[in-house]
């Protein structure tokens, strides 16, 4: 994903209680008219929008109801069902902020910035990633083992814990608050030990 290039501004599909991670997967099923046509512009396209996520009630700017930080997304697969309706797999690249919102268009459609992250200390990174898999193997003792050994699998090929941290977070942390907090942290250290403790209680 790193060689991608990304747009300066995109699409957004805004959704209560729903967040991407980056490299995480979200399956979404397209059925508003407006995010039709988002979705026909992102395939005509780059293949990119974002997912936002509504703090409280939609109201006619985003900015007053959307969080301001979501993830850009690039379209993996698309099928288009008979009626319009659109299935499709989103895969998240990044964090961005929502630095401003247009209201030329008929969907949601924002400028852009990366969300920097603050990375983990060399030093302490084989240690925390140690701590995750840990508490990752806790979980998955109560999975059936096909399951279990997948994610163990995907896991032991991570290297570095910014990367492991979201596909860790996208694949077991349901509650939809402590997701967005997790998202919007940007230590890369702090991100992990919320994680971790969100995966001790869970266990």
């Amino acid at each position: 994903m790193v060689s991608l290039k990304l747009p300066n501004a995109v699409g957004a599909i805004l959704l209560p209680e729903t967040t991407l991670f980056p490299h995480g997967a979200l399956p979404l099923h397209i059925f508003e008219p407006r995010y039709r046509q988002m979705l026909n512009e992102a395939l005509e396209g780059d293949c990119f929008f974002c997912v936002g996520t509504f703090l409280r009630e939609e109201t006619p700017d985003p900015a007053d109801c959307v969080a301001p930080v979501g993830t850009i997304g690039l379209i993996r697969a698309s099928h288009e069902l008979p009626d319009g309706r659109s299935e499709l797999l989103l895969h998240g690249v990044c964090r961005v902020h929502f630095r401003q919102w247009h209201h030329d268009r008929p969907y949601p459609f924002a400028d852009i910035a990366p969300f920097l992250s603050v990375d983990m200390p060399e030093r302490l990174e084989a240690t925390e990633m140690t701590r995750l898999r840990a508490a990752v193997a806790s979980v998955i003792a109560n999975l059936p083992d096909e399951v279990g050994r997948a994610i163990t699998t995907t896991l032991q090929k991570i290297p570095d814990a910014f990367t492991a941290t979201d596909a860790m977070a996208q694949q077991f942390v349901a509650d939809p608050m402590q997701r967005r907090a997790l998202l919007e942290e940007p230590e890369v250290a702090k991100r992990l030990d919320a994680l971790i403790g969100y995966l001790q209680k869970v266990a």
